[in-house]
């Protein structure tokens, strides 16, 4: 019988332990979706002004933003990178600012094929989902 040693695969399975620690969301990439006729290039802060209340439109154009619900990976990953604000924070927020009547949140949608069907069927519309839910019917304008 012959014993297996660990001495030289240790590293490599220290590193595989590591990386799958981490969240799936970090390797994640989220893509902001509009529909097919909407013709408007945005920046992250572009579109973290719309998310914010700071803005309703892009480029002159003027836009719904939708949510994710909370606990979606896509909505972590998106709130983390455009947003730079953890959910905790971005409830905080949009409380103090519904609590004066300046603003009010982007409604909330179900899932990323809910957040789809919304923009591919209303052109006012602007979402995200995880790139690798984009679909046929949307049009990507940037993807963090």
């Amino acid at each position: 019988m012959k014993l297996i040693s660990f001495k030289k695969s240790a590293p490599k399975a220290v590193l595989l332990f590591a990386l799958s620690a981490l969240p799936f969301s970090a390797w994640s990439e989220v893509s902001i979706i509009v529909h097919p006729s909407v013709d408007v290039t945005a920046s992250g802060a572009d579109i973290a002004k719309l998310y914010l209340g700071k803005s309703k439109s892009l480029a002159g154009t003027k836009v719904i933003p939708i949510n994710l619900e909370s606990g979606n990976a896509a909505r972590d990953e998106f709130n983390g990178t455009v947003l730079k604000k953890s959910d905790s924070q971005l409830k905080s927020y949009w409380s103090r600012l519904v609590f004066t009547g300046k603003a009010q949140p982007p409604k909330d949608v179900g899932s990323e094929a809910d957040a789809i069907e919304l923009v591919k069927n209303n052109p006012n519309m602007i979402g995200y989902v995880s790139s690798g839910a984009v679909v046929d019917g949307v049009k990507v304008i940037a993807s963090f």
